[in-house]
């Protein structure tokens, strides 16, 4: 899945935005308060919304009132997503567009639509149109002879009015673009990570497919990939050497009482060091790394502020290592305020965040013909945003 537009109305801070032609891997920078743990907050509230509902990801962020744009309380929200997915083996440009109500203190799906074209000419096809719970899906998408009225589209009811229908159809295969868009967000990776957590023994039985938003799954996942693609850990192992002076080894151990820890070998001593007595930047890069090379890509990965316990020397290699995700299958959207880390990135990859009026907007550094011009002369773009040459992004 590649996201290739985003528009939102009415969600906190973006009050009326859209964001097109969004490379593989898009970088967000902004002054503090501008708006970029917001932008990537939508992509966590869609999940929210998939794995719960509206009103419980709703709640979990404050309620209708902290989540709708100040000033615009009585008007929707909207989100529209345009993503390129592949849908029975063909890849489609597909549309996903959620609008969300509120009246007699109430949040329901006021529309959701899920629609994409089937030919390389014609208006899309409405696959999916639900209102308030009630609507049509679609369940013969394949038959390519047909109209979009001649397809057979069943009448559906949802239990509720907050629940989304990708939710309820994605689970039947008939309903083949619900079903896939409902396994792809399923799978989306939005950063949460804390280092007190992702340190310490941790029971040994427990999900270790990939590394969890919190990253409280380290010793799991770091085991998993030692018992089952040493290829892959040894590179990783090889990969922290060059990048963390005297470590020499890393090693999962499980204990007597059947749980997990990792030792760091450092080889000036003899004895290894538990994670708990190793750095903060030393057990994030080794996360990061983890995450990375992952053998199975989250279809969507969004962080922010990588930079953070981290040598700046290092930033740049992190930042391709993003990028090498995004060509293998990921798209990765990233927030940072490190002009270290923002030197590695290219033209076309980096957008910023100006606020006026109390809304934000989005641009493109590659729609600026100045940064373009400094780019093409050999700048790099930390030295510029560093050097104050993103027009309105200064906070003073």
């Amino acid at each position: 899945m590649k996201i290739k537009s985003i528009r939102l109305k009415n969600f906190k801070v973006f009050q009326d935005i859209t964001i097109t032609n969004i490379p593989p891997f898009c970088v967000v920078v902004g002054a503090n308060g501008t708006g970029k743990s917001t932008l990537f907050e939508v992509f966590g509230f869609l999940k929210d919304c998939l794995t719960y509902n509206v009103v419980a990801a709703m709640q979990s962020r404050g309620g209708w009132h902290e989540l709708v744009s100040r000033g615009h309380e009585k008007e929707n929200i909207v989100i529209e997503l345009q993503f390129r997915m592949e849908i029975s083996k063909v890849p489609r440009l597909v549309t996903y567009y959620l609008e969300l109500c509120h009246a007699n203190n109430k949040v329901e799906v006021k529309r959701e639509i899920l629609r994409y074209k089937r030919g390389a000419a014609g208006s899309p096809y409405h696959f999916l149109d639900f209102s308030f719970g009630k609507g049509k899906a679609v369940v013969n998408e394949d038959d390519f002879n047909k109209t979009e009225e001649e397809l057979t589209k069943e009448q559906q009811e949802l239990d509720k009015s907050d629940i989304l229908a990708i939710k309820g159809l994605g689970q039947f295969q008939k309903f083949k673009a619900a079903n896939a868009f409902r396994q792809i967000i399923e799978n989306w990776y939005v950063s949460d990570f804390h280092i007190n957590l992702a340190r310490g023994s941790k029971d040994a039985a427990g999900y270790a497919d990939h590394l969890s938003v919190t990253g409280d799954n380290l010793q799991l996942v770091a085991n998993r990939l030692f018992e089952e693609r040493k290829d892959i850990f040894h590179h990783i192992i090889e990969l922290m050497k060059m990048r963390v002076p005297g470590v020499s080894a890393i090693e999962p151990e499980p204990t007597k009482d059947g749980r997990l820890l990792l030792k760091f070998q450092d080889g000036s001593f003899k004895d290894p060091f538990i994670d708990k007595y190793v750095s903060d930047g030393t057990i994030k890069m080794f996360a990061y790394l983890l995450l990375l090379h992952d053998p199975s890509p989250h279809p969507l990965l969004c962080v922010e502020e990588p930079e953070n316990q981290l040598y700046p020397k290092l930033l740049w290699e992190l930042a391709e290592e993003f990028r090498a995700y995004a060509n293998r299958g990921g798209q990765v959207f990233v927030s940072t305020h490190s002009p270290d880390f923002l030197n590695a990135t290219n033209l076309e990859e980096v957008f910023w965040l100006v606020k006026e009026k109390g809304f934000t907007q989005i641009r493109r550094a590659q729609d600026d013909d100045q940064l373009a011009a400094y780019m093409a002369e050999g700048d790099q773009m930390g030295y510029l945003w560093e050097h104050g040459f993103f027009p309105g992004a200064d906070p003073r």
